[in-house]
């Protein structure tokens, strides 16, 4: 019976916040607090809810504090250099605009939130992606890919699930994870160099009257168009290859091809970070650098807890930067949002992981799934979680999948000797493809700002991000993280 309702929790669980009926923080208090009386115990609900709170505490801090020190390191100017370097790097040269696209997006997601990633990413490369009639899929793909990639961060949301659901160290799940990421990493990269090579190749042969952006004449001359020459057509002219994206075009040789790249986020009013903003530190921009980089290395070698490392760069970043309280109260305030719906999300999960574990739901959940798993996949529960991982965090939330399927899988390898941390190494190997995922919210802000149907993204991107996720979870595997 146990098994029966444990099954049936989850499944409530996800078809409730797959169809948008309630919140997952709604459902993961209320879902299994009605089943806890299901099953007869009730009364325990307040020991179980407790004990997962106390267990969970330090990932909400982590979180909370994390959260905000990123938001700050963008607000005072940390990354201003390097999106302006990425953009000059690009200069007009299709290939280049696609590696660094993919650049941008990973270290901009270093704050933890896609929905900001893409912002920033789209805003910067936008422009120049239209100039040079590339595909502004390849864009959008790259984009959620190396997000995807970054999005496994400790503060980054499905590595703190997995920590949350399984009651692990997030530490003991990312560090050693570091070598398969940044396999992950180099492969979305080599993948941005050859579509940035085949963007190259498509757009590289021009007419004449389409570099300039005027209508074809009878016999007009096909002409191939470098990258230096390219970037003096299309700055001088934004013409496209259909009417719909046709624009009006000035001199050809407006522009040299040297500033095609960084002119152009600011000439179509495009600011990936706006350069005059208020809260931009110059002056300590080597403090905020230096800051970032001693916590980033004392994360790594474990010199104290994730939590502790945040609370303290957070509060240092926030009196250095902002010695005023109102202007500290501000920078707050500016990140609220974020900050509670994370810990608001974990502390919702104390009740959910609370109930499985407290009711013994997923102990008997766990037995019938060991039972229905034959003996020879048994010790391969971490290969089997990391292949379950592409297509669980596509077709339902990171939420419903670590906190509803990742224990019955854990507890399932334990009792062929698979550790939980390595299960929970595992799970985290499909975010390439999550990120992509229609229960995303970040995805729309991607595609909107974008102009790119929905649709056609998933058409583009599907392919690439599976492959991404397998080349992690086998760089993993021969490792032997996984």
């Amino acid at each position: 019976m146990l098994t029966i309702l444990g099954f049936a929790m989850i499944a409530t669980f996800l078809v409730l916040i797959m169809m948008k009926k309630m919140s997952p923080i709604a459902a993961l208090v209320l879902i299994p607090a009605l089943f806890c009386v299901f099953v007869g115990k009730g009364a325990h609900l307040g020991d179980y809810v407790i004990d997962g709170v106390s267990s969970l505490a330090p990932t909400a801090a982590m979180l909370m504090f994390a959260i905000v020190y990123f938001g700050v390191m963008i607000d005072v100017g940390l990354f201003d250099p390097i999106v302006r370097a990425i953009l000059k790097f690009c200069k007009a040269d299709p290939m280049r605009v696609v590696v660094g696209t993919a650049l941008l997006a990973a270290i901009v997601s270093l704050d933890g939130d896609g929905s900001t990633t893409f912002m920033i990413t789209v805003s910067a490369m936008y422009p120049l992606y239209k100039r040079l009639k590339m595909s502004l899929v390849v864009m959008t793909g790259v984009a959620a890919m190396a997000n995807g990639v970054m999005n496994t961060l400790p503060w980054g949301g499905p590595t703190a699930r997995a920590a949350t659901a399984l009651k692990v160290d997030a530490t003991d799940i990312f560090v050693p994870m570091i070598p398969a990421l940044a396999v992950g990493l180099v492969a979305v990269l080599v993948l941005a160099y050859v579509l940035g090579l085949r963007e190259r190749r498509r757009v590289g042969t021009l007419t004449l009257d389409e570099a300039l952006g005027r209508e074809p004449e009878p016999e007009t001359e096909t002409v191939l168009v470098g990258a230096g020459a390219r970037a003096g057509a299309v700055s001088g002219g934004s013409g496209a290859r259909t009417g719909a994206d046709r624009g009006a075009a000035g001199g050809p040789g407006e522009a040299a091809d040297g500033d095609a790249g960084s002119g152009g986020a600011s000439g179509d009013g495009f600011q990936g970070l706006d350069p005059n903003r208020p809260t931009l530190r110059p002056k300590l921009y080597w403090f905020n650098a230096l800051l970032t980089v001693a916590l980033l290395t004392a994360m790594i070698m474990e010199l104290l807890p994730i939590p502790v490392l945040f609370l303290l760069g957070a509060a240092l970043a926030l009196t250095v930067n902002f010695p005023h309280i109102p202007d500290q109260k501000a920078r707050i305030a500016a990140h609220a949002d974020n900050v509670l719906n994370v810990s608001g999300m974990v502390f919702a999960a104390a009740v959910f992981t609370g109930v499985l574990t407290g009711t013994g739901m997923v102990d008997h959940m766990a037995n019938w799934l060991v039972d229905t798993i034959p003996d020879g996949m048994g010790p391969q529960m971490g290969l089997v979680t990391g292949l379950l991982s592409l297509p669980l965090t596509y077709f339902m939330s990171n939420d419903g999948f670590y906190f509803g399927v990742l224990p019955v899988l854990a507890e399932a390898g334990q009792a062929h000797g698979v550790s939980t941390l390595e299960i929970a190494r595992a799970s985290i190997v499909g975010q390439p493809l999550h990120m992509s995922s229609p229960l995303v919210p970040a995805v729309y802000v991607l595609v909107g700002m974008a102009k790119v149907e929905f649709g056609d993204h998933t058409r583009f991107v599907v392919k690439w991000a599976v492959l991404t996720s397998l080349v992690i979870l086998a760089a993993g595997i021969l490792f032997g993280i996984i």
